[in-house]
């Protein structure tokens, strides 16, 4: 199941046209807010040119590249975590992703109303952060009543759950979102349950319009995950023919569509890497998570391969690419055996020997 990011912001920023532009699939985005009121799902394919290149090598019937999912979630409002504008709902759709992308808006246009009739992407953006953080506040706040009951008992465990509330709410308090407490394995699995929208990652993507530049200085105010993308003129690209869309982007002096660009950020957001299987039959990326261990990394196959599990063939994409093949890549020894503490790398091609 593809991991999934939600796009969120106030009404008229641009999110629904950057589904569209995602996914090509016509979502509506009429100007005027919450036109959108149950989420629109796209797959998405992740860029990758490493695909290409051992398909080259391989020549598979298919190429099958790995995905993100991204749903489109209508226009949050002041109020939100209250209720207003249908913000409950909304919020819930939000806590199903795993990841955040919020759009804010940096164009001017009288054409296209802005909900407060104003354009400050830095308000607009703190505005969302707040109504995520009570969203979360009042989440927390009735766990922690519950939490505090069970310690009656004198249990420990209830105990330290108790205080790892508290100390969360202390933070949402101070509008400090969970992602940024630098919670333990042990505390962010305890907390799982709770689904705090917070403690999801967030980029975000700032809507411009041609020839707009933004300062270092107004872009360190939305933190190290923020890209600029003027999302009108990445839909008129994907609206292009592909041998257009290449003339278009050279035309405008760009190596790659902001889009891609967009896609790759996302998924590093997530924490992800892909590892490669390819054979004349298909050529293939698979998506894990960094770090993964290769039982677990072959459960991405199919889940019966992480309990027969035996041990994994491993050749680096640089050395499978300079090699050219999969046999002169073994009789140049580029070939590794790896056992069940081997931690899967970025462009690993993968062959795993499983016990069935």
């Amino acid at each position: 199941m593809p991991l999934s990011i939600g796009i969120v912001g106030l009404p008229n920023v641009g999110k629904s046209t950057l589904f569209n532009t995602l996914t090509k699939k016509q979502a509506p985005a009429e100007n005027y807010p919450f036109c959108t009121i149950e989420p629109n799902v796209g797959m998405v394919e992740v860029p990758d040119e490493r695909l290409k290149i051992l398909a080259d090598i391989s020549k598979p019937e298919k190429i099958i590249p790995t995905i993100i999912e991204f749903v489109d979630i209508a226009g949050l409002v002041q109020g939100a975590s209250a209720g207003e504008g249908l913000g409950n709902k909304f919020l819930s759709h939000i806590r199903e992703c795993d990841a955040i992308a919020q759009v804010v808006r940096a164009f001017k246009d009288d054409n296209v109303i802005h909900v407060a009739n104003r354009i400050n992407p830095v308000e607009d953006k703190e505005i969302i952060n707040l109504e995520l953080v009570l969203a979360d506040l009042a989440t927390v706040s009735k766990r922690l009543e519950k939490a505090e009951k069970d310690c009656k008992s004198g249990d420990k465990k209830a105990i330290i759950y108790k205080d790892l509330l508290i100390k969360i709410k202390n933070n949402l308090e101070q509008e400090i979102p969970v992602r940024d407490l630098n919670l333990t394995e042990e505390e962010s699995l305890a907390i799982k349950d709770l689904a705090l929208i917070t403690a999801k990652p967030m980029l975000y993507i700032i809507n411009v319009k041609d020839g707009q530049k933004l300062s270092p200085e107004f872009l360190n105010q939305f933190g190290p995950h923020t890209i600029e993308l003027n999302i009108k003129t990445e839909n008129e690209i994907v609206s292009l023919p592909a041998d257009e869309q290449k003339e278009y982007l050279e035309a405008l002096n760009m190596d790659s569509s902001g889009l891609d660009k967009l896609i790759k950020t996302s998924y590093g957001l997530l924490n992800l890497v892909s590892f490669f299987t390819t054979g004349t039959d298909e050529t293939r990326a698979w998506t894990i998570k960094k770090d993964t261990k290769a039982p677990q990394a072959a459960a991405a196959i199919h889940t019966d391969f992480e309990k027969g599990f035996v041990r994994a063939e491993i050749i680096a994409y640089e050395d499978f690419r300079s090699c050219g093949s999969e046999i002169k890549a073994k009789e140049l020894g580029l070939m590794r055996i790896e056992g069940k503490e081997y931690i899967v790398k970025d462009g690993d091609i993968c062959h795993f020997l499983i016990n069935r």
